[in-house]
């Protein structure tokens, strides 16, 4: 009897840490479609354009910045495919660019606002 109520407890628990573990797809977020600006701060202000199509991020576009180039370069052209294959600004900073990395996170969760 031991025996089976172990099985029976192990069993339950597995189930338990299971469904514990799975994903929710409730949390995907969903915008408005439209093209939206948002700013943010990098070591100087910047503004990008973010292009929303069927719900998800389509396209982010660094319109205005003016971070010194060469060592922004990577955030600039990382964080926006980033972003946009993600759908998500949830995405790692680029090493070395990381004011401009969290600028343009920051510009695109201000233009994401627009779009809820």
């Amino acid at each position: 009897m031991k025996k089976y109520m172990i099985i029976l407890l192990s069993v339950l628990v597995l189930s338990l840490v299971l469904v514990g573990c799975s994903s929710d797809s409730s949390d995907e977020v969903t915008y408005k479609d439209g093209t939206y600006e948002g700013q943010g701060e990098g070591m100087h202000p910047l503004k990008v354009s973010v292009e929303v199509k069927d719900g998800k991020i389509a396209s982010v576009t660094v319109i205005e910045q003016q971070e010194t180039e060469g060592v922004a370069d990577p955030a600039l052209e990382q964080i926006p495919a980033a972003i946009v294959e993600k759908n998500s600004t949830d995405v790692d900073v680029v090493s070395g660019a990381t004011l401009t990395s969290n600028g343009i996170i920051e510009a695109v969760n201000n233009a994401l606002e627009q779009a809820k």
